[in-house]
């Protein structure tokens, strides 16, 4: 990933508001992909704070998503940089899971050789996150590359450990997602809640959390219940897909969403789910409103 040479000055300019959006106040014409209709807002339970990621809706204006996603009683947008924090802001959103510090999803804290640039990039970041009032980073182990465990956590901890002080001097929790490497990330490590929750242990940081995300655990794990019941100290944040096929959480899938929400609201979780599917319906948006209403337990 090629960065800017003057990667912390571009983006506290950024952060000062320095970028012209031109955008106007007016609701976009969306795409045909996202069909924004004006629907009552919804009455949430409030045992749930809901988010959305945002790549699985990128064919829809950033600021429409986020007015649309408003009405839906969405309190957050999963997985935005600096750039587009005060699109958020603007419309009283937070980002629930900051990205933009990463490599990408391959090259990640289980490789030595990959962690010159992942401690800078995150040294630089973890305050960006905090000055923007975020206190969530996302992060990955990457691909294993024919390493054991062992070396992995190893190399991990070696990593981490020298982000932790910074993010616990920040208040900002680095996040690991759970991925499988069944279907879609060939390789990851990071693959079982049991390795994520090893690596926690090894770091013993309060600012060292996994994301569990239920559609990659469901496929190389299951028993996501039970898991959650057993791991939630160790969880910072959700997030959600039907599976097979990572589309609508609907009855056409074998996931019952309703129950899992259950679970984590027993757990005492007041963090954020995340809706992160790929929608069939040409309406992507009544397909989000649809998920929020599932989840909203």
């Amino acid at each position: 990933m090629k960065r800017p040479t003057n990667r912390r000055s571009a983006l506290k300019s950024i952060l000062a508001g320095t970028i012209t959006f031109g955008i106007s106040d007016r609701l976009f014409a969306l795409p045909t992909a996202g069909v924004y209709t004006k629907d009552e807002p919804i009455k949430l339970n409030g045992n749930i704070n809901h988010s959305v990621a945002r790549w699985c809706f990128k064919d829809i204006e950033l600021e429409a998503l986020c007015i649309a996603a408003k009405n839906m009683g969405i309190t957050g947008i999963d997985l935005v940089g600096p750039k587009d924090w005060p699109i958020l802001q603007k419309h009283g959103l937070t980002s629930s899971m900051c990205n933009g510090a990463e490599i990408n999803l391959l090259d990640g804290f289980n490789d030595l050789k990959f962690h010159e640039v992942l401690i800078k990039s995150y040294t630089e970041m973890i305050p960006l996150v905090a000055q923007a009032g975020y206190s969530k980073l996302i992060c990955f182990s990457g691909k294993r590359r024919g390493k054991t465990d062992e070396e992995g956590w190893n190399n991990c901890v070696i990593g981490l450990q020298k982000l932790i002080p910074i993010a616990e001097k920040h208040n900002v929790i680095l996040v690991m997602e759970l991925l499988n490497s069944k279907i879609d990330h060939k390789d990851n490590q990071c693959d079982k809640t049991s390795w994520g929750v090893e690596l926690a242990k090894r770091l013993h940081s309060e600012n060292f959390k996994l994301l569990y995300d239920i559609y990659h655990m469901q496929i190389d794990e299951g028993d996501v219940i039970r898991t959650i019941k057993e791991n939630h100290q160790y969880i910072a944040h959700y997030h959600t897909a039907g599976v097979p096929g990572r589309n609508e959480i609907d009855d056409s899938q074998e996931l019952n969403y309703p129950a899992i929400m259950k679970a984590i609201a027993a757990t005492g979780f007041k963090g954020y789910v995340g809706q992160e599917f790929l929608a069939k319906n040409p309406d992507k948006l009544k397909s989000l409103r649809q998920a929020v209403t599932i989840c909203d337990i």
